[in-house]
């Protein structure tokens, strides 16, 4: 008994020796030369009681007004540094993109995706990722006519669903993460999917559902401190999401390998499957199935989440705004009629053009961005970033930068016109990134707002419900910007077939 507590006593002591070590180890780091300035930090727990849990983004805007463009947080143990405004985020990004081109890592990502895939992986295999997945992506359609030619068949199915309420009130989330994950579904798979497919269902819900319960406060805990994997909480229910969601896509690529015929490839997966046949044998290969299971998950969920959101907060400001949506549509009867819009009327569309552009700056998706890290020593407006650091480059301050939008906490969209009512390209307009990680569905997003709102925007005038007068636009706290559900009414216009 005496040595059983003398060896407890021994563990206790050893576990305090740690905890000293890593206390002194922070505080030596917040004294590096030269570091970028930050609120002081508490042992342990860092600056986690001034954050924002459900908002970070919020409590960095605040630190940026007092220690500047590029300032330092810990949260937990982890040190971070925070760039914000356009001109510092453009110089980091673009400017030095090989020293901040790195894919920052948290414990939830690693756990979900094991450094494989396209969007969390790293190095070689980020490389080889996003180099097939642009190539493919090109080869199935992004950039060309083949792609338009899905989308448009994907609003007729979009447009009946929305017609078939006959204007009375209804939530456009399922139904437009729907319709969006189908364009990229059409690309892993080969053929677009019902949206009363059960399965298809299912895979939308886990997917937006990980979305949410990445941005909450149990994840951030856990991202900071490992030992939280031992409670239950959102990022065991995170795990159990991907895992069935992997379940799918495993059964899925096998049945394709079933049928794959390599003159004939139908799909991003048999693309892959290819390349794996051709470097079967290859212990330096990447095109295994972890990798597959890791781009496809990776695919569905950035082909989805961020453009089908960026559509309902569209479909929103249109209600709050109705002036704006009739301007929309009178400049779509005036060039349009009813045609089928197309990607390349926004050239002739220079309000609903700029109106697309304000509702993705306005809206904010992705305000804290991807986390970035250095990949090397970096003396960056006058400070000095270690190898290996944590990097935020905010985004919310640049797409809110009044520096380089005019009235940057309103919803302007002659923000992106010029004074003859010309669209006017912004180079502060980031809601893709921009530099090494840029979304590598940028072209694919921009073409599927364009065709989808004005697609919308012709066959339909949106309505807030009878008796309600106004809606809380406030977004739901996480790691995206969505809107709280609501109830809208789509009212059918039935524009003449030629144009006013």
């Amino acid at each position: 008994m005496d040595l059983d507590l003398s060896l407890a006593s021994y563990f206790v002591l050893f576990l305090t020796f740690l905890l000293i070590l890593n206390v002194l180890k922070s505080w030596n780091e917040n004294h590096i030369k030269n570091y970028p300035p930050g609120p002081r930090s508490w042992p342990l727990i860092g600056n986690l009681h001034i954050l924002n849990f459900r908002k970070p983004y919020l409590t960095y805007m605040q630190l940026s007004k007092k220690y500047g463009p590029v300032f330092s947080v810990q949260l937990g143990m982890k040190k971070m540094v925070v760039i914000a405004g356009y001109e510092a985020v453009k110089e980091a990004l673009v400017n030095k993109a090989e020293e901040f081109g790195e894919r920052g890592t948290l414990k939830i990502f690693k756990k979900m995706d094991n450094d494989m895939g396209v969007v969390f992986s790293k190095g070689i295999n980020w490389k080889i990722m996003r180099r097939f997945t642009i190539t493919t992506l090109r080869d199935f359609g992004m950039g060309k006519n083949t792609i338009e030619e899905k989308i448009i068949e994907e609003c007729v199915h979009l447009n009946k669903y929305f017609a078939s309420f006959k204007g009375k009130p209804f939530e456009t989330t399922l139904i437009l993460n729907s319709a969006v994950a189908n364009i990229i579904v059409v690309i892993l798979l080969g053929n677009r999917m019902d949206y009363d497919d059960p399965q298809f269902r299912r895979l939308l819900n886990l997917t937006s559902e990980n979305v949410r319960l990445v941005g909450t406060p149990m994840v951030l805990l856990y991202n900071m401190f490992p030992f939280f994997d031992l409670f239950p909480g959102s990022h065991k229910k995170i795990g159990k999401n991907t895992s069935e969601i992997y379940d799918f896509v495993r059964t899925t690529f096998v049945e394709h390998l079933k049928n794959l015929d390599e003159n004939d490839q139908r799909s991003l997966i048999d693309a892959f499957l290819v390349r794996q046949k051709e470097e079967a044998g290859s212990s330096q290969s990447y095109f295994h199935n972890e990798n597959l299971s890791k781009l496809v998950r990776n695919l569905f969920t950035a082909g989805m989440e961020t453009t089908s959101t960026t559509l309902r907060w569209g479909i929103l400001l249109m209600i709050k705004y109705p002036d704006i949506q009739e301007k929309v549509q009178e400049e779509i009867s005036r060039v349009i009629g009813s045609a089928q819009p197309m990607y390349s009327h926004r050239v002739q569309m220079p309000y609903t053009n700029a109106v697309i552009h304000e509702i993705q700056r306005f809206t904010d998706i992705v305000p804290l961005n991807l986390g970035h890290e250095t990949t090397k020593d970096v003396t960056f407006k006058g400070y000095f970033i270690p190898k290996g650091t944590f990097i935020i480059p905010l985004l919310t301050s640049v797409l809110r930068d009044k520096t380089q939008f005019e009235k940057a906490d309103d919803f302007y969209p002659p923000h992106f016109l010029d004074s003859k009512g010309n669209f006017l390209k912004k180079d502060a307009f980031m809601p893709f990134s921009a530099g090494r990680r840029v979304c590598i569905g940028e072209t694919l997003a921009r073409t599927e707002l364009f065709i989808f709102f004005t697609t919308l925007m012709q066959k339909f005038t949106f309505h807030f419900p009878p008796g309600v007068t106004d809606m809380d636009f406030s977004p739901v706290g996480g790691v995206t910007n969505t809107p709280k559900p609501h109830m809208i009414c789509a009212v059918p216009r039935g524009l003449h077939n030629s144009a006013v």
